[in-house]
């Protein structure tokens, strides 16, 4: 196994270039990543990692590209996460997501893959009762979740046809250094954390009472790659993440105490509160029970510790200017007043 050709997508990416550090750490020779570094950055990749700058949208350039490696062994981090923004880029969220990981699937079955670790979304089970199990359906809410439950079945499809294993990993909202902290539109942490090195209160959607589980990368990292060395976890789903439930106002709380651990908030540094977006999911979280007794899975870092340590990883970088896109493929009434103002 630690002569396998191993390539991680998204390798320039939070979750993407811990999962490369961690697989090195493990004396594999030959670890390949690639990212188009629209949401990475160089200064995460390792350096005993053999980089490609790649947008896995380019069909062409994709096939090339794995018929040159050849990898074994694929995890498939790449991904644009913006669950709540694809109603409002429905286009490019379904090319980034779906679009981009049948241009990288394809050419690896061709190309003798073993087996693929597909990092997909708990926004696969949309509205359904919290706590979700991966036995429930899927039955997304929103365009991200449609393009991450068509990349998880055309994943089984393809599988059963052509032979290959998989393993799909459903995470919960992980968070930590190196997370992009200029994207106004998703990661709830980052972009509160963010604010706050700005100099500018967050803002908080709803009443702040819908509740999310939050997974500090040091607690997924591990698991998603033994998900790919287990014999056992061929060809199944596992949630990544921990069972306690958290509101977005204690999350608000937990950042503000942390950031300001003297107890000094300035009042204008205090949240405020925006409508709700368009068919956000109100609750979300997960069981783990089979990635407990498959993977070993625990919890280690509590939100409280993980938020902290959050905090001292941002203000050694210091304050990010937030990047927009220059336009939403859809901007109407119905587009948040955050995004279309750019309130941060």
């Amino acid at each position: 196994m630690k002569n396998n050709r191993i390539l991680v997508t998204g390798a320039g990416g939070f979750m993407g270039s811990h999962l490369v550090n961690y697989i090195i750490s493990k004396n594999h020779k030959k670890v390949y990543g690639v990212d188009d570094l629209s949401g990475g950055f160089r200064q995460n990749v390792h350096p005993k990692s053999i980089f490609t700058k790649l947008d896995l949208r380019d069909k062409k350039k994709t096939s090339k590209y794995i018929s040159s490696v050849k990898p074994d062994i694929i995890f498939h981090l790449a991904a644009d996460a913006t669950e709540g923004r694809s109603q409002f880029t429905p286009i490019e969220c379904t090319e980034r997501n779906y679009g981009a990981y049948l241009n990288l699937l394809i050419p690896a079955i061709k190309n003798g893959l073993i087996e693929i670790i597909l990092t997909s979304s708990m926004s696969v089970y949309g509205s359904q009762r919290p706590p979700f199990s991966e036995n429930m359906r899927r039955d997304p809410d929103d365009i991200y979740g449609i393009s991450k439950a068509a990349m998880e079945r055309a994943t089984e499809i393809l599988a059963s046809v052509h032979g290959f294993q998989y393993v799909i990993i459903r995470p919960h909202n992980v968070y930590g250094p190196r997370q992009n902290l200029s994207d106004p539109y998703r990661n709830v942490v980052a972009i509160f954390v963010n604010c706050l090195l700005n100099n500018k209160n967050f803002y908080i959607y709803s009443d702040g009472n819908q509740k999310r589980a939050f997974s500090y990368i040091d607690d997924f990292t591990p698991y998603i790659y033994k998900a790919a060395f287990l014999k056992k976890a061929e060809r199944e789903i596992f949630n990544i993440g921990p069972v306690e439930e958290c509101t977005i106002n204690q999350l608000a709380k937990i950042v503000l105490k942390n950031f300001f651990p003297d107890g000094r908030i300035p009042n204008n540094l205090l949240p405020e509160y925006l409508p709700a977006r368009p068919l956000e999911v109100k609750n979300a979280w997960c069981t783990v029970d089979k990635a407990q007794k498959i993977l070993g899975y625990k919890t280690t870092i509590s939100i409280e510790d993980g938020i902290r340590k959050m905090i001292e990883w941002a203000k050694t970088r210091g304050p990010q200017k937030f990047k927009y896109l220059d336009s939403l493929e859809i901007e109407n009434t119905k587009t948040p007043k955050l995004w279309k103002k750019k309130l941060i």
